[in-house]
C-alpha cells in the first residue's frame, strides 16, 4: 500500500502509475463451445480506458482477437471456446495507451463432454413406480458431479421443475432411482372433449447437466387406476353389475362388478372418468357418509387415482304411493 509522507500543509503533485495487477481465466479447462470467462484487474486506469485481448493457442497461433472498455478497473468478457483451440490456450491482455502488456495462463482444452442416450427404464409411470434415470457420457472422468433435475413437460415451452437429484460419473455414466408421484387432483386434467388441443396426460422429462452441458430425455407418460363400488340404497351387495367407463381420451371399458360389487381397472388415461352402470339411470356417489354427486343423464364423473362409492338412489314416498326411483335389469 502507498504511504503518503509529506507535508499536509502543502499542494504535492503526486504520480500513480497506471498497471495490470493479474489477467486470468475463470476456470483452468475448458472445451469446445464452451464460454470461458476473461479477467483483467488493473490499478489507476482510468475509466473507459481501451483495452485489447487476443487469445492464442498452446503453439502461439493466434485464435481471436476482440476489444473492450476498462470499468472500474476491470474488464470481463465471456470468450466461447474456438474449435480450433487444442490442448491449451492462453490470452494476452494489451493497454496500448498505457503502453502495458500482461499474459495469462494457460487453459487447459479437453475433448468437448457428450451425453447421449438420456432414458426412463419405461415408458409409463405409474403411482409409486421406481424409475431408473440413465444417460452415458463422453470425456467425463468417474467422479465427475453431475445433476439430474426433474420437470413435468409443457408443450408450450413452461416445463414445470418438479426436483433435482445431484449424482457422480461412474463408469461413464450417470445413473440414479426415483419414485414416480403425482400429487395433483387429475379431476384438472382436461378430457378430450374439454380441450381444442384433445386429451394431453401429465408427461415428463429429465435433464442431465455437467458443467455447462446438458441434454434431456424423451417423454414418460402417467398412468392411473380407478376403482369402483356399487351398492343398493340399502348398503347391500350388488353382485356382477355391467358397468362403463368412459376414459377421459374418449376411449371406453366395460366390465362386471365382482360379487362384492367392486371392481379395479388399472394401466387407464389420467383425469375425469365418466362411470355408468347398464339398466342404472339415477345412482349417486357417496363419501363420508354423505352425497358427493347425482348421476346425470345415467352416469358420474369421477377422478381417477381414487376409489368410488356408489348407491343405488333410495325409494321415495308421495301420497301416491311407492316411486322407485332406480332400477338394475
Amino acid at each position: 500500500m502507498l504511504e503518503y509522507q509529506r507535508s499536509t500543509d502543502q499542494i504535492h503533485e503526486i504520480k500513480l502509475d497506471s498497471s495490470i495487477s493479474m489477467v486470468m481465466w475463470n476456470q483452468p479447462v475448458s472445451w469446445s463451445g464452451d464460454e470461458a470467462e476473461i479477467l483483467v484487474y488493473t490499478h489507476f486506469v482510468g475509466e473507459g480506458s481501451d483495452i485489447r485481448i487476443t487469445i492464442y493457442n498452446k503453439s502461439g497461433k493466434r485464435l481471436d482477437r476482440f476489444e473492450g472498455k476498462i470499468h472500474n478497473n476491470l474488464f470481463k468478457h465471456k470468450w466461447v471456446v474456438s474449435d480450433n483451440a487444442k490442448d491449451a490456450v492462453y490470452f494476452e491482455a494489451e493497454l496500448r495507451k498505457h503502453d502495458l502488456k500482461e499474459k495469462s495462463d494457460e487453459m487447459e482444452i479437453i475433448p468437448p463432454i457428450e451425453i447421449t442416450n438420456i432414458r426412463w427404464s419405461q415408458q409409463e409411470a405409474r403411482r409409486g413406480d421406481i424409475l431408473k434415470l440413465t444417460a452415458d457420457v463422453i470425456n467425463v472422468q468417474d467422479g465427475t458431479e453431475a445433476l439430474i433435475e426433474i420437470f413435468e413437460y409443457d408443450a408450450d415451452g413452461a416445463n414445470e421443475f418438479i426436483t433435482k437429484i445431484p449424482v457422480l460419473v461412474e463408469d461413464s455414466k450417470v445413473e440414479t432411482e426415483w419414485e414416480f408421484y403425482y400429487n395433483e387432483n387429475t379431476k384438472n386434467i382436461p378430457r378430450i372433449e374439454e380441450s381444442e388441443n384433445g386429451y394431453n396426460p401429465p408427461q415428463y422429462l429429465f435433464k442431465v447437466s455437467i458443467g455447462k452441458v446438458s441434454a434431456d430425455s424423451g417423454l414418460l407418460e402417467f398412468r392411473d387406476w380407478i376403482e369402483i363400488e356399487l351398492r343398493d340404497d340399502a348398503g347391500d351387495t350388488i353382485a356382477d353389475a355391467e358397468y362403463m367407463l368412459e376414459m377421459p381420451d374418449g376411449s371406453q371399458k366395460t366390465g362386471n362388478l365382482d360379487s362384492e360389487g367392486n371392481a379395479r381397472e388399472e394401466n387407464i388415461p389420467p383425469g375425469k372418468v365418466f362411470v355408468s352402470f347398464s339398466g342404472l339411470e339415477k345412482f349417486q356417489e357417496i363419501g363420508d357418509d354423505a352425497v358427493i354427486a347425482h348421476a346425470v343423464s345415467g352416469k358420474i364423473s369421477v377422478p381417477s387415482g381414487k376409489f368410488h362409492y356408489f348407491k343405488t338412489e333410495p325409494f321415495i314416498f308421495s301420497e301416491f304411493g311407492l316411486i322407485l326411483s332406480g332400477t338394475i335389469n
